[in-house]
């Protein structure tokens, strides 16, 4: 039996009972899922997961004698399998969401609204795709290359990502310099996170983190982020010769599913492909893969991340199978092919 035929196993870690039991309910009325152990602190969980082999497990944040985040950080590096925080403290754009984002969770749900059947089926589907998501030990964070090695040669840089972004994102962009090259990212999350995303990465990263503006230019050493909501970003031709692309935000249905959508993004950026490099993250579904194909048509690079070193490898996978990626990069691979393709180290052009 495949992995997909059998039901999915999961573990329930919360010291709350009722909160256990609403949950295992919840689970089992979905029908794809075998709910084979609970626990009520992470010293019981451990060994129930070690007991159970789950697909995936539910965690709580504040537990006794070890708070939820710290056991999420054992399990990713010691016994790696998909986490999904489930908590009032891990609501969306809260600080301590995006911190287990980056740590390795897969998502995080509150646990408001579990009586509702929107909510009910809400949380069944993405307990259901967090358990098929591929989970590996945590690397050390990058060291970012120095300024004075590297020389921007013009390019900008344009990347799409979803589930397991966060951790993805701040390898590849943690191995960025000061002067890195314009880098524009569509991260598929709801409005209310990216404020706390980039306000996290801001403190990690040599460049500068800001969310998109309407009218900005891209300048070097900067990192933009769709502010996504009700708009999505795209990049139109600055004025004057040799002028920047700058951003500008639309208000507009989904595209690909999604909003921000990196295929608007993608498409947006044709004018400006040959002086870009297009890169896919780990995510599911296929945003992006269209308007990465255009891209690569109109003279831009392109780039998808290895299926090995992805969370989910659904979006690079349709871009590498459509041809719209050039070639697969590991992920601890793809800050230092950045550099390679946008610029000059040590001198000598790569």
């Amino acid at each position: 039996m495949s992995d997909l035929a059998e039901k999915r196993r999961v573990v329930i870690v919360d010291d709350s009972a009722s909160m256990r039991a609403m949950l295992a309910r919840l689970l089992l009325a979905d029908g794809r899922f075998e709910v084979v152990g609970e626990a009520g602190d992470p010293f019981e969980a451990r060994a129930v997961i070690k007991s159970t082999h789950p697909h995936v497990v539910t965690l709580d944040v504040e537990m006794p004698r070890m708070n939820g985040l710290s056991f999420l950080e054992k399990i990713v590096s010691l016994r790696p399998l998909p986490v999904v925080m489930l908590s009032s403290g891990t609501v969306p754009g809260s600080d301590m969401a995006i911190e287990a984002l980056a740590l390795g969770a897969i998502d995080c749900l509150g646990k408001d609204g579990f009586g509702r059947p929107e909510k009910a089926a809400d949380v069944a589907e993405r307990i259901f795709e967090a358990s098929l998501a591929r989970v590996e030990p945590r690397a050390s964070r990058p060291v970012p290359v120095s300024h004075t090695e590297f020389t921007w040669n013009g390019k900008i840089v344009l990347i799409g990502s979803s589930t397991g972004g966060v951790e993805a994102l701040e390898r590849v962009l943690g191995a960025m310099p000061s002067n890195a090259p314009p880098i524009v990212v569509v991260q598929h999350m709801p409005a209310q996170f990216m404020e706390s995303l980039a306000h996290r990465l801001s403190g990690r990263l040599a460049p500068r983190v800001v969310l998109a503006r309407d009218g900005m230019a891209l300048t070097q050493g900067m990192m933009v982020f769709a502010p996504g909501g009700q708009c999505h970003l795209e990049l139109v031709a600055g004025t004057g010769a040799g002028a920047m692309p700058r951003c500008r935000l639309v208000e507009g249905s989904l595209v690909s599913g999604h909003r921000p959508s990196v295929d608007h993004l993608f498409g947006s950026a044709v004018h400006v492909a040959p002086r870009s490099l297009a890169i896919l993250l780990t995510g599911m579904g296929q945003d992006g893969a269209k308007g990465m194909l255009a891209l690569r048509g109109g003279g831009a690079r392109t780039l998808a991340q290895s299926k090995e070193s992805s969370t989910v490898w659904g979006m690079p996978r349709v871009a590498w199978e459509t041809g719209a990626a050039e070639a697969l990069v590991p992920l601890n691979d793809i800050g230092g092919r950045i550099l390679q393709i946008c610029g000059r180290r040590g001198g000598k052009p790569k």
